[in-house]
């Protein structure tokens, strides 16, 4: 049997009807040299089992529910054996060139370890809604050494990421400690501390936004640049960024963590020490702080 060149891995949780969409779209890709992982977080009943039976290249797990993505996406990891990984979430639509087009960039761009892109975005009844998210207004951002433009700024959209394996050996797995809404975030800011990101200004892939979106929990974020902040020291402790970019990207993060003051004041105001120990007397922190107690 031939190796898959890519693997592909899927967390799901008691949605078998758009599990089978997803994996319908999966296995109408251009692209077919793939193996599929579907990871279930302990659904209540057995339909997502019953839903991946019905197609030949998808392995399915079940673990007791660890109530995020994070865990069932690592086990896909360990058991995945293709050269490039790509990740999608159990609602989310790909088009039928979207392996096609991502495995050529990284087999004819050495220099890049990751290729991801934009979105279109659908309803739960699959209705596009026009609007298009994952696209900033310099798509050149998005594009390259993107370290110090990501971090703090953006993210990789889940459903677009197709990564080496490689490079997931350099960062390793996702975190399963940190809020299942950034668990993502965390990781592909450490991926971009170790490669370049091919972004490709292209939607394909459908996105669909319904009322049990993990994303949609807006309190979920409040400690992300807390996490963030750990990859930063990391990566300067490792030399991978100079003493200005860390000042710079720190500021960055103490910014956006003050911009959580209203979901959590006493929490956002006793751990801003962390960013800088006299916070209070730097004005650019002050700015911030008192215009979102005067919103």
């Amino acid at each position: 049997m031939e190796k898959p060149l890519v693997s592909v891995i899927i967390p799901t949780y008691n949605r078998a009807h758009f599990l089978r969409l997803t994996l319908e779209s999966i296995a109408s890709q251009t692209y077919q040299n793939f193996e599929v992982h579907v990871i279930d977080d302990g659904s209540p009943n057995d339909e997502a089992q019953h839903v991946c039976e019905d197609f030949e290249k998808v392995t399915y797990y079940k673990i007791e529910n660890s109530g995020g993505p994070a865990k069932p996406r690592n086990l896909g990891i360990k058991n995945a054996k293709g050269k490039y990984f790509a990740f999608v979430d159990d609602d989310d639509i790909w088009l039928p060139t979207k392996l096609e087009k991502q495995v050529a960039i990284l087999e004819n761009n050495e220099d890049f370890g990751l290729v991801h892109g934009c979105c279109e975005v659908i309803d739960e009844k699959d209705v596009l809604q026009n609007k298009i998210i994952g696209r900033l207004r310099n798509i050149q951002d998005k594009h390259g050494d993107v370290k110090a433009k990501m971090i703090g700024r953006w993210t990789v959209m889940m459903p677009t990421s197709f990564v080496r394996k490689t490079v997931i050996e350099k960062v390793g797995f996702f975190n399963e400690k940190i809020h299942a809404a950034s668990e993502d975030v965390e990781f592909w800011t450490r991926c971009s501390f170790e490669t370049n990101f091919y972004y490709l200004d292209e939607p394909l892939v459908y996105y669909r936004i319904h009322k049990n979106n993990i994303s949609g929990n807006k309190n979920a974020y409040i400690e992300l640049p807390l996490n963030l902040k750990l990859v930063l020291n990391q990566a300067y402790f490792e030399n991978k960024i100079n003493t200005a970019t860390y000042k710079q990207l720190n500021e960055r993060l103490g910014i956006n963590f003050i911009n959580q003051l209203k979901r959590n004041p006493l929490f956002v105001i006793s751990k801003m020490r962390i960013f800088d120990n006299f916070w209070w007397l730097k004005v650019v922190y002050l700015k911030h702080l008192i215009s979102k107690i005067l919103k």
